[in-house]
């Protein structure tokens, strides 16, 4: 399969994201509806940690098992537990980094500084230093943008790697393998969209005003999140590595790890169990209601 046909099996596999996006606009969700979709976003994610973790370890239980038959040595095996190992690190212990910042500039740019007196004085707004450019900017979103935004980072690591097994089936000759791959992610990538923007749903202020999200800014999620998927199947068809994919399927887990904790912590402050095990097993089967198709193509 050319390449030109490649890219448009990849775009079509990633911009199947945008489907579930608009789920982000709803103004004021009823409380049960809004810890539903929650909870559903989280059954979704712990799909994923499942789906790219099991990939993940694939190459590692393929070295044991040549040790196992006296074909090979520990090194392979070893190798790839430390890219396993480093990459579900760095995904996790980043984003922790990460949110620990983002407190600390928001409470720089939120805490006034004494005014002083006498001639000459600066104005209080201008003794306020709020901070500017990107951090400052990130700092005034309200919490549940910046956790749309973590979950769009992880979902885009986990579609690199499906990106690069579109793009390495497509460029082997495999073009029904590759189609069936694109139908099962587009699938995959309709559901993540929705989980993108789970937390966008009923978003307000400190004042209870509604905060809408605007179309730009969902489809800047869609791209963080699907655009890689594009980008993995060009990377795939020119080349294959499997310890890039380990590596990017372990920082996605990682990430979606951590996100998965922010969004269980919502779901406790709304006390309804209930709905978080239905929504969890919502979204538990279609996350693997969509991996059969996947798994009926033999990948």
């Amino acid at each position: 399969m050319g390449l030109s046909e490649t890219l448009l099996l990849g775009f079509i596999a990633g911009a199947t994201i945008v489907l579930g996006l608009p789920m982000g606009r709803l103004r004021r969700p009823a409380p049960a509806l809004r810890a539903m979709l929650n909870a559903i976003a989280v059954g979704i994610l712990l799909f994923l940690v499942w789906d790219v973790l099991s990939a993940a370890w694939e190459p590692i239980d393929a070295a044991l098992g040549t040790v196992h038959d006296g074909q090979g040595g520990l090194g392979t095996a070893l190798g790839y537990g430390v890219l396993f190992s480093a990459g579900l690190s760095i995904g996790l212990l980043s984003l922790v980094a990460y949110e620990r910042w983002m407190i600390r500039v928001a409470r720089r740019g939120s805490t006034p500084r004494p005014a002083p007196v006498g001639p000459g004085a600066m104005t209080l707004g201008e003794l306020e230093a709020r901070p500017s450019g990107l951090s400052g900017r990130l700092a005034a979103w309200s919490p549940a943008r910046r956790l749309a935004l973590l979950i769009a980072v992880g979902i885009g690591l986990h579609n690199f790697a499906e990106g690069l097994a579109i793009g390495q089936s497509a460029a082997s000759g495999e073009i029904a393998l590759a189609t069936l791959l694109v139908i099962g992610f587009g699938l995959h990538n309709a559901t993540e969209g929705f989980g993108i923007v789970a937390p966008l749903a009923g978003d307000t202020t400190e004042d209870g005003r509604p905060i809408r999200p605007s179309w730009a800014f969902l489809l800047t999620l869609g791209l963080i999140g699907g655009g890689p998927t594009f980008i993995g199947t060009i990377v795939g068809h020119a080349y294959t590595s499997e310890p890039v994919a380990v590596v990017f399927l372990t920082l996605a887990a990682g990430s979606i790890i951590y996100v998965v904790i922010q969004l269980i912590g919502v779901a406790a402050k709304t006390r309804r169990g209930d709905l978080l095990a239905y929504g969890l097993l919502i979204g538990l089967l279609a996350g693997f209601a969509t991996d059969a198709v996947v798994s009926a193509a033999g990948a």
